[in-house]
Order: C-alpha cells, then sequence, then structure tokens
C-alpha cells in the first residue's frame, strides 16, 4: 500500500499433529467448533486496511467504528517481524486478544494481517518464498487471525519481467495454502491494477500469470486502483469499463475480460485525495455511484479502502449507500 492463547495451542496440535493427548473428544468438539466459526466473507466484501498509528489506541478499533466493513486487515507482517497494526496485535495480551476477536466475530468481521506492504521487496531481496510463507502462517495461527492478505509490492521484480515475481508469489501461495487451508483461512492478494493489464511491459505474465497458476487458491483480490498516475481511475467509466491513460486494459471490466473472477476483483480505493495516496482518489459519494454501475453489469465484489482512521463507518456507509445499504 505504502509504507499464543490456550485455544491455540489445542487447534495447532489438532490441525498438525493429529493426535491429542486425553481428553480429546471434548478438545476436539472444541477446534471443531473454532474452525467453523472463522470461516470466509461471501461476497461483497467491504475491507479496511489499517497501518496508521492511532492516538491512545492499541490494536484494531471498536467495531463500532467500521460498522459495514466485513474485514479488517493489520498492517504489517514484514519478513523480520511484524510492525505497525500488526505489532500493536502482538502487545495486547492473549484475554484482550480474544476479546476483540469475538466481539470481531460477532459483527461479523474477519481480522486478517497484511504482509510485505511496500516496505519488503522480497523477491528482490532474496527470501525464500515457502519459508517465508510457512513463517507468516505461523504467526497468523499464533495470533488467532482469520487469514493473511499478500500486498505484494516488489515493483522491480515485476518489472524484470523474466517471471522471478510470478514464480515468487505462486510458491509462497501454494505453500501458504499447506498451512492456511483453503475454507478456513482466508488468502487475499492486493495487487497493483495495471499487473492485471496485458501487456509487453509485463512479459512475465504479472498477475494474469499469477492468476493462471494459484488463482484458485485465492479468496479475492484487494486491486489498488491508486497510485498509478494523475488521471487513471478517476472516474467510474475510467475505474470500471476503459482505463486509458498510462495502463490501458486495467479497469475493472477490462480485468474480467482478461480471465479474472469479475466478483474477485475488489476495487481498492484510498480515504483521502492527500495523505492515503498519491492519485486514484473517488470521493465516497461518487464511488457509490460507481459501485452501483458495476453492480448493474453483474459485479459483486466489494470495495477495499487504505486505510483507517481516515475511513471508517461513515465512509463505507456513503460508498455503499447507492446499492448495498447498510
Amino acid at each position: 500500500m505504502f509504507a499464543v492463547s490456550c485455544f491455540f495451542i489445542l487447534s495447532s496440535m489438532f490441525l498438525f499433529r493429529g493426535v491429542l493427548s486425553a481428553p480429546t473428544c471434548e478438545l476436539r468438539l472444541d477446534v471443531r467448533s473454532s474452525i467453523e466459526k472463522r470461516g470466509i466473507p461471501s461476497a461483497p466484501r467491504w475491507v479496511i486496511y489499517s497501518d496508521k498509528w492511532v492516538s491512545g489506541a492499541t490494536g484494531p478499533p471498536a467495531v463500532s467504528e467500521i460498522a459495514g466493513f466485513n474485514v479488517f486487515a493489520l498492517s504489517f507482517l514484514l519478513i523480520g517481524g511484524a510492525a505497525d497494526k500488526a505489532l500493536e496485535w502482538t502487545q495486547l495480551s492473549a484475554s484482550d486478544r480474544s476479546t476483540i476477536k469475538s466481539e470481531y466475530s460477532a459483527a461479523g468481521i474477519s481480522l486478517i494481517v497484511s504482509a510485505f506492504g511496500a516496505t519488503d521487496a522480497p523477491t528482490t531481496g532474496g527470501a525464500n518464498a515457502a519459508s517465508t510463507a510457512n513463517t507468516m502462517a505461523a504467526w497468523v495461527k499464533q495470533y488467532d487471525l482469520d487469514g493473511l492478505d499478500v500486498d505484494y509490492e516488489d515493483f522491480t521484480a515485476m518489472d524484470k519481467s523474466d517471471g522471478s515475481a510470478e514464480a515468487w508469489l505462486a510458491t509462497f501461495t501454494q505453500q501458504i495454502r499447506t498451512q492456511l487451508p483453503q475454507g478456513q483461512f482466508i488468502l487475499t492478494h492486493a495487487p497493483v491494477a495495471p499487473w492485471f493489464s496485458v501487456s509487453n511491459i509485463f512479459a512475465g505474465g504479472a498477475y494474469l500469470k499469477v492468476d493462471q497458476t494459484v488463482g484458485g487458491l485465492i479468496d479475492w483480490y484487494n486491486v489498488q486502483f491508486y497510485n498509478q498516475g494523475t488521471t487513471e481511475y478517476t472516474t467510474c467509466d475510467s475505474l470500471l469499463n476503459t482505463s486509458g491513460g498510462d495502463w490501458p486494459g486495467s479497469s475493472v471490466f477490462e480485468i474480467a475480460a482478461a480471465g479474472i473472477n469479475l466478483n474477485k476483483i475488489v476495487i481498492g480505493k484510498p480515504a483521502q485525495a492527500a495523505g492515503d495516496a498519491n492519485n486514484g482518489y473517488i470521493a465516497p459519494a461518487t464511488l457509490a455511484t460507481c459501485v452501483s454501475n458495476a453492480k448493474a453489469k453483474g459485479w459483486n465484489a466489494g470495495v477495499m479502502v487504505w486505510e483507517f482512521p481516515d475511513a471508517a463507518a461513515s465512509w463505507i456507509s456513503t460508498v455503499r449507500s447507492v446499492a448495498y445499504p447498510v
């Protein structure tokens, strides 16, 4: 974008060791119940990221502050460990984390962590995809989160167009799914929109190749329709139908025409005209019209925003007001 509870121990033993010491029946029932409760939110998905320090607040906000969203992404989990809001989550007590998770679950909000962001360049930096996946999956389970978002922003690797970025992402995604099984944990990716365009600039295929290789393992894409040029994705038409500009073929329905499942294309936007992104902003009331237009054409994926607290309950209420009133 820019810049262990007792329950966990028991569930880990159940999932990955297969045998528990007595009393096994009661423990397995508890674990099975917790897995069933986690689930994956069905479309549309309303996703909000949080990386900004908020005075007087540690960890995620009260559910009332983000009513209307159903996914909250703590940012970021880095190769070197947790940072910012992800780090704050680890600094809460196990009981406080459990209470927050229960409140979020009751409100229908999944709590995930976002990895990498603009800080990490995993492919260029030589990080091993499989071992990185194992480490991050273990962190998700240790801190009892509902899944992982892959905010891969290694532009150097992708721009090389030699297939290294695409191969790294495929291996990482495949390995994550061995540790965070599909249907039990959320796994999303957050690519920039141009990486879905059919372009000679990305001879390795960029995210079209990633989707062809491992798209079936990814629940949805939080597509960043911003920071790609001063006029790109700033009207409903350029966002939805014909992107034009520096990145032709990268609007929502053009991405779908290139082979991406339409209802996995979550529209990502900055919360403010300045401060959350360099460009790509659309005012919430206008974005509500875009969302309505997209829904009328068969889209039902949802909207992502960067970031809390610049966006909160009132922002998503406006964005959803025409087609998906809260």
